[in-house]
């Protein structure tokens, strides 16, 4: 799964990016320093991991991963191709949920694009290019699947019905994703890769004196995402990035100094990871322990099939144990004694942190 990160130019994308993926991405005090998007690959974190490590005396340990990528700063025009703006839109078409940068701090030494800090104009100003390039393209696909409907093709009517109310939404600024449609439309608007049909997390970016408090540009963030249904967290981004510099016992020093239990990047991660939808379920032995994203909803062949498309083919059943009944009876073997191992078959539907071992014909 892709997560894309957007905002408007010295907002502190790649300050953050930096961060979630150590990756070094160029950071700079001047607009489109990110040209080409840099991507990263970031660990779920999941602490079951490691306790699974230790009663399995694993050799390798696995998590779960998302991937990040840092797309250049957009601008007002962007739509129209201001800022080189078509080909981050571009970017932004490929992923699968956005993670919207906002700035949130003072600071006279960066400058911002606007020339002042008003991170609810800044929204707006990206939502406002994502809702234009929307419009142009559905307004394309209207008009063309409206012309072929006229010549006969009647299978493209429940198209052009749904395209037409989200043409008129978008021509009320309204996003995407918070117009009213049921599954099955949802599905149909999957196809057209729409911009603001994407879920997204707004990332108020506050200065490092913020921190425990808060600050009145945070809250304002805070009150747009929920009239949006959208999720929003809060962080430092300077201060995540120095986080990353730190060993584990530094960190957690550093992290009790600031009066924080959970670092604002391991709370993007695990919320990008449940606004997709997704979860884990684990496999353990003496080679390994992994975890595997799915989908929630994944029954058991599909699931196995994410290790390797024979066990889905060949599937037969699934023995499964929770974690918590596993760690609590102390192996597999005492939690099968106890009655907690499971036999499962193809309508299993995997619940997250299952320990699971697949049985299949090769």
């Amino acid at each position: 799964m892709k997560i894309g990160v957007v905002g408007l130019p010295n907002v502190g994308k790649s300050t953050l990016f930096n961060a979630i993926t150590e990756a070094g991405a160029e950071s700079a005090n001047y607009p489109f320093c990110t040209i080409e998007p840099n991507v990263g690959i970031v660990d779920v974190p999941d602490p079951r991991l490691e306790i699974l490590g230790k009663l399995y005396n694993t050799q390798k340990i696995t998590p779960a991963s998302i991937e990040f990528v840092d797309i250049a700063g957009l601008v007002a025009g962007a739509s129209h191709g201001e800022g080189l703006g078509n080909k981050f839109l571009s970017h932004i078409r490929e992923v699968d949920a956005i993670v919207h940068v906002v700035r949130c701090f003072d600071n006279p030494n960066i400058i911002h694009v606007s020339g002042s800090v008003d991170p609810i104009r800044d929204i707006e100003i990206i939502n406002l290019e994502l809702v234009l390039a929307d419009l142009e393209s559905v307004t394309k696909k209207y008009e063309k699947d409206g012309k072929l409907i006229k010549t006969g093709d009647k299978s493209l009517i429940a198209g052009v019905n749904i395209l037409g109310r989200i043409k008129e939404g978008l021509e009320n600024n309204q996003l995407v994703r918070t117009m009213d449609f049921d599954e099955e439309e949802w599905e149909y608007i999957k196809s057209l890769q729409l911009l603001t049909a994407k879920p997204v997390i707004y990332v108020a970016n506050i200065g490092e004196n913020d921190i425990a408090s808060g600050n009145d540009y945070e809250r304002k963030v805070k009150e747009y995402a929920l009239k949006e249904n959208a999720k929003i967290i809060s962080l430092c981004a300077e201060i995540e990035e120095e986080l990353t510099s730190l060993s584990p016992d530094e960190r957690q020093l550093f992290k009790e100094e600031l009066g924080i239990k959970e670092s604002g990047l391991e709370k993007l991660v695990s919320t990008s990871y449940d606004m997709l939808g997704l979860m884990s379920y684990l496999t353990a032995g003496e080679k390994e322990v992994r975890a595997w994203t799915i989908k929630k909803g994944t029954k058991a062949p599909q699931a196995a099939g994410k290790i390797h498309s024979d066990f889905e083919k060949g599937f037969i059943k699934a023995e499964i144990v929770s974690y918590d009944d596993l760690i609590e009876a102390g192996s597999f073997v005492k939690a099968k004694e106890k009655g907690k191992v499971r036999i499962e078959g193809k309508e299993y539907v995997l619940q997250d942190g299952d320990v699971v071992l697949f049985r299949f014909n090769v």
